[in-house]
């Protein structure tokens, strides 16, 4: 019987198959589900700086609506976030107790400041790695992309000089030189990242001409993203990797394995399939090792990396010129 254990952020995995954060995951039954269907580890649903901030200004809306100086402001803003953060010690606690698997936190912010303080108490709950997931809008004129860098790199630093739990970074795609990006991260020290993050889209009603959600599901196609980059940078940092976003299943799962992942998170095929997704993906892995000969899966990651292909232009190219040859599956 193949092994599928594997290693990734200093975390000793039975299979390559993380559950990614999402709103499934701040459930405590549907953890429970999720490992018995044979998920390695977890990703808690994260916890939004985003969020915590747009509640205050909420209330701040409510109380106070010309922003005038409000001796109980201070009070209020605190109040809130330690609501949140209590409810989400409360989670991970919960789900420590509940699970033999890893459970990791997640970090939505985009400053350094708190967070360091809910770094500690994330950690004193019992996480077994923290997620941070730093993300600025890429539109903001008045910032030069190097000041945006130095600043995601800084809070990252800050965070790891602080935890003593592994920190994975997940980190966005749009950078202006992405695989320099992703090698200064990993230098900061960080235990792994995870390529990439999904954001929010928004599209337009032609209808209604109204601005509306796109759909928040990932794409079956959209695995080849983190496939090209993770090919590219396996070998090369000084970290673990794992993929993330269009995975849906036991092939995608393989391929990105085989161009240098660690793991892999899941996430939209749960919701479209069910958490039997899960056990699909995992029995496809191992008669996948079986048919070709691999006894562990860390035989196979990195097998197809940039550094281990014969022509490693492939996975470089820009244009189609194969495609428009008339030779489009052949490289």
């Amino acid at each position: 019987m193949a092994n599928l254990s594997t290693e990734f952020a200093g975390l000793s995995l039975k299979n390559p198959l993380i559950i990614g954060s999402s709103s499934l995951t701040a459930k405590i039954e549907n953890l429970k589900k999720m490992e018995e269907h044979g998920a390695a580890a977890v990703v808690l649903k994260s916890i939004f700086e985003e969020e915590i901030t747009s509640e205050f200004d909420k209330l701040l809306d409510e109380i106070d609506p010309e922003r005038n100086i409000d001796e109980n402001l201070d009070y209020y803003d605190l109040k809130i976030k330690q609501d949140n953060i209590s409810n989400y010690l409360k989670l991970i606690k919960e789900a420590k107790a509940a699970l033999g698997i890893p459970v990791i936190a997640s970090i939505n912010c985009v400053s350094p400041h708190e967070w360091i303080y809910f770094l500690k108490v994330i950690e004193s709950a019992g996480a077994d790695a923290i997620e941070l997931n730093v993300y600025y809008f890429p539109a903001d004129f008045k910032r030069s992309s190097a000041d945006m860098e130095k600043r995601y790199l800084d809070i990252i630093a800050k965070a790891k000089a602080e935890a003593n739990i592994p920190i994975v970074v997940k980190m966005s795609p749009y950078f202006t030189n992405l695989g320099q990006m992703i090698k200064d991260v990993a230098d900061t020290g960080v235990d792994g990242i995870t390529l990439f993050n999904r954001f929010y889209k928004p599209d337009i009603n032609l209808d209604t001409n109204e601005l509306v959600h796109a759909s928040v599901f990932s794409s079956e196609k959209d695995y080849l993203i983190p496939l090209q980059w993770i090919a590219l940078m396996s070998g090369k940092v000084e970290t673990t990797l794992a993929a993330s976003t269009g995975i849906h299943d036991g092939a995608a799962f393989v391929k990105l394995l085989l161009a240098g992942a660690n793991a892999n998170y899941v996430v939209s095929a749960l919701y479209e399939k069910g958490f039997s997704v899960i056990e699909e993906i995992l029995d496809y892995l191992e008669s996948y090792m079986e048919k070709h000969g691999y006894a562990t899966v860390s035989e196979m990651i990195g097998k197809l990396n940039e550094s281990n292909i014969s022509d490693p232009k492939y996975y470089k190219r820009a244009q189609f010129m194969k495609y428009f040859s008339g030779k489009p599956d052949v490289l």
